[in-house]
């Protein structure tokens, strides 16, 4: 069973075995960090376009869905972008096939650090606030980046005790 957090999450960006296996070309993950600034600079350019701000956020939630759908089925999942993706299916189905215990704490950790960090971020963005803004983007991809990272460890583990998670492999 998924933490509620993730069950939504999931949810609402339907990513499903034909999704997750786009999302693993490097391409995606790599335009995905274009994701949060953009982001952040459609919510900030309320300054500048007042209502019509919405149009700039809508089509950054649309380049956060859509991302993983853009790109083809990479040629190799062999290098780290795409093992990060394949960690992160493999840590959303721990609740299936549990993970080793030295994998189970730094995750949660990192998504706390991630969490933090969006916890300034968004007084950060409502009183336009520079140094909030930028020290709580930071924070959210220091966590991410690191996470990522740590997913990569994981799967590099878990895809020799499940063939499942071998066969993600090309």
């Amino acid at each position: 069973m998924k933490l509620p957090l993730e069950q939504a999450l999931a949810k609402g960006m339907a990513m499903s075995d034909e999704v997750w296996a786009r999302h693993a070309n490097p391409w995606s993950v790599w335009t995905r960090f274009t994701a949060a600034p953009l982001l952040v600079a459609s919510i900030w350019s309320r300054v500048w376009l007042g209502v019509w701000a919405w149009a700039p956020i809508a089509v950054s939630i649309l380049w956060i869905w859509l991302n993983p759908r853009l790109f083809p089925k990479p040629t190799s999942t062999k290098n780290w972008a795409s093992k990060a993706v394949l960690g992160e299916r493999v840590w959303l189905n721990r609740r299936r096939v549990p993970i080793p215990e030295r994998h189970r704490g730094a995750p949660n950790l990192l998504s706390g650090i991630a969490g933090m960090g969006a916890l300034l971020l968004i007084p950060g963005l409502w009183t336009l606030d520079v140094w909030l803004t930028l020290v709580g983007l930071l924070l959210v991809y220091a966590g991410k980046v690191w996470f990522l990272d740590r997913m990569v460890w994981l799967f590099e583990d878990m895809k020799e005790a499940n063939q499942e998670y071998r066969s993600w492999l090309n």
